[in-house]
């Protein structure tokens, strides 16, 4: 078997390259590219000798800083024209003549595969030690509606029998040049392939071989990848708003492994993951205390958050679920991870790293807070509506109503019975989010108004709101949304925690009514009525909607996310 073999690995590398000069020792991600080659095969479980086989004086120098040994080749060896068989035979001969060793397995590894991983590097050779193979070659599949061409007959041709979509094609491999490994017995200086070749897939990613400026592009996108956890919950009680954002950051983080982490009783939030096709994990229900479950808290017998994470050992932990402890964060910490909380002011924000918080204005100064619109991340479609521009001679001909993905106060029936009872009489368009309790009753109940339309959890919901003329909402994130557009908008808040976000004032161009459920009705008609026969209010709120940049968000946290996320690392190191 393997433990018994002597194995060498072979690394050619020559000094000139002609598609990316130098790319042997340029750096890739702060690392020059044959590290990456070198540092795998090192870390293998069975690897005995890891050499460098070059013609370049400064190739030589750079691969015995990172702990290969090398072997100069002769002149001959490094021309454009030679194949690689005579050059990994020379390497292995005069390495078994320096050391006396007489090696069982010689792997060719290419430097220009820098993401092939160490566990595929033992593969290889537990492959190799495997029944009657001699040869094994790392290919990746490459199943495609390929075409020939007959040249005699200046004609293409299909190399498929039938049209289908790719899953369904036979498959085909191509090799990567990653991994070429076979028994020494089969090398020699015209070949190093064996009588029985097995094959070892890799991912597309794994076998991404360098050849070109677009090549390094993504191997560089790739290895800067990080592997992102979002921990955020959606009940009828904290509503749905954590997910969306949860959402939001996910499609901007393209480059990026993304996991969401969900508690299994919290069913709402795991739908909308589940509608938007993202993959999460949930982990068992951890008790959540305080008004509203506005605190969230880890028992010291209920681990199973923690362990999840530990799993997935993620790079940068994200918490969107209100109020953290100083135990569940401190936990996270003591597990070197970069922790990003949003809208928390518990005790676990003195010791994250960052904290964003869009919505309430902290007051007091954190050097690791940042709160303000300028930290709130619009929905996607968001980026792409029109805004809205209110004129002398508009009036209000429809009115929307919505209140978030829960409505908890019900503040939706309530502004719909205030706006039946008032002097308007035109449209008025009611969104009801995923979490609202009474669907099925309040379309009952409104069924044979004409003017009112009902729906439910739309996509598109920055349409509805362009082509309204003022909003009813709570004080949560919607307000930037709208904001964003330029719709009159009268905020009704659905808790204490919603009055103190500050976002929703005249300044910024809301009327706040306070406490939802603390209105009147008569007070609720008297500002519908104000409001639509006010055009100059309008257009003032308007105006001050629009003066406000909410393009901008997620580009303000990801340049202190970066900024802050690279000092940690150099504190850590």
């Amino acid at each position: 078997m393997y433990k018994n073999k002597k194995i060498i690995v072979v690394i050619p590398a020559r000094g000139g390259s002609k598609g990316i000069p130098r790319k042997n020792i340029r750096l890739l991600a702060n690392k020059p590219l044959i590290a990456y080659s070198i540092e795998s095969a090192i870390k293998s479980n069975y690897v005995d000798m890891v050499i460098v086989t070059t013609d370049d004086d400064e190739i030589k120098f750079v691969a015995e800083k990172f702990g290969a040994s090398t072997i100069k080749r002769s002149g001959d060896l490094g021309k454009d024209d030679v194949p690689l068989d005579p050059v990994i035979h020379d390497a292995v001969k005069t390495e078994e003549q320096n050391s006396e060793v007489d090696y069982d397995f010689v792997i060719t590894i290419q430097p220009t595969s820098p993401l092939l991983k160490t566990e595929t590097i033992d593969r290889a050779v537990e492959k190799l030690s495997m029944g009657s193979n001699d040869t094994i070659i790392s290919v990746v599949d490459d199943r495609h509606l390929n075409w020939g061409f007959d040249s005699e007959k200046n004609k293409y041709y299909p190399l498929y029998k039938k049209r289908l979509n790719r899953q369904y094609l036979p498959k085909t491999f191509r090799e990567t040049g990653g991994i070429f490994a076979t028994k020494r017995e089969f090398l020699n200086e015209t070949s190093r392939m064996g009588n029985n070749i097995d094959l070892i897939e890799l991912s597309s990613h794994e076998s991404i071989d360098i050849d070109n400026y677009e090549d390094w592009w993504v191997a560089e996108r790739i290895i800067n990848k990080k592997r992102v956890i979002i921990k955020t919950d959606a009940t009828n009680k904290i509503g749905t708003g954590h997910i969306y954002r949860g959402l939001a950051i996910a499609s901007k983080l393209a480059n990026h492994e993304v996991l969401f982490l969900l508690d299994e009783d919290k069913k709402l939030g795991i739908d909308i993951i589940k509608s938007y096709n993202y993959p999460y994990l949930t982990h068992k229900s951890i008790k959540s205390i305080g008004e509203n479950e506005e605190e969230f808290n880890i028992e010291s017998h209920n681990n199973d958050l923690i362990e999840k994470i530990r799993d997935y050992d993620p790079d940068i932990v994200i918490n969107d679920i209100l109020n953290t402890s100083h135990e569940y964060i401190s936990i996270l910490k003591r597990n070197n991870y970069f922790v990003v909380n949003f809208e928390d002011i518990g005790k676990g924000s003195e010791i994250a790293d960052i904290v964003f918080d869009a919505l309430y204005e902290h007051q007091m100064p954190s050097k690791n807070i940042y709160s303000g619109y300028k930290y709130y991340i619009l929905k996607d479609e968001f980026y792409f509506q029109e805004k809205k521009e209110i004129k002398i001679d508009n009036k209000v001909n429809e009115i929307l109503l919505t209140f978030g993905g829960t409505d908890p106060n019900d503040l939706t029936r309530k502004t719909l019975n205030s706006i039946l009872n008032s002097k308007y009489d035109g449209i008025i368009t009611v969104i009801l989010g995923l979490g609202y309790k009474d669907k099925e009753r309040i379309k009952e109940d409104f069924v044979h108004y004409d003017n009112i339309k009902i729906f439910e959890n739309v996509k598109n919901i920055s349409e509805y709101m362009y082509n309204s003329d003022l909003i009813f909402t709570s004080a949560g994130r919607t307000m930037y949304e709208i904001a964003s557009i330029g719709v009159p908008c009268i905020c009704l808040c659905q808790n204490n925690r919603e009055l103190s976000h500050t976002f929703a004032n005249a300044k910024n161009g809301f009327i706040n009514l306070g406490l939802g459920k603390d209105i009147e009705e008569r007070e609720i008609i008297k500002i519908i009525e104000d409001v639509i026969h006010d055009i100059n209010l309008r257009m003032e709120m308007n105006r001050r909607m629009l003066s406000i940049d909410l393009k901008h968000g997620f580009e303000n946290i990801m340049n202190i996310v970066k900024i802050k996320y690279n000092e940690y690392m150099k504190n850590d190191y």
